[in-house]
């Protein structure tokens, strides 16, 4: 059975395989923080990392939109004033 990959070694795809500029003086690459549950380094912008977080964000505000009219027994328009 093959072994895991470990949280060190890069994926394949990923940024975080291209080595990272050397800091003044030491000698050594800085190290690419990397998300909790992939090897993805996060970034801003049009990045899978980015549209990963905000889809989980939006999946979460559905989940709560469902849960405010399973409680209520009212629509979410109607709970937040929104339509008469």
């Amino acid at each position: 059975m093959p072994d895991p990959v470990s949280p060190a070694e890069p994926l394949a795809g990923n940024d975080a395989a291209s080595p990272a500029p050397a800091a003044s003086g030491t000698g050594e690459a800085p190290v690419k923080a990397t998300s909790a549950t992939t090897g993805d380094v996060p970034a801003f912008g049009w990045s899978g990392y980015a549209e990963r977080v905000n889809g989980r964000f939006a999946m979460l505000g559905f989940a709560a939109v469902l849960l405010i009219e399973a409680l209520s027994g009212d629509t979410f328009l109607h709970w937040a004033g929104l339509v008469p």
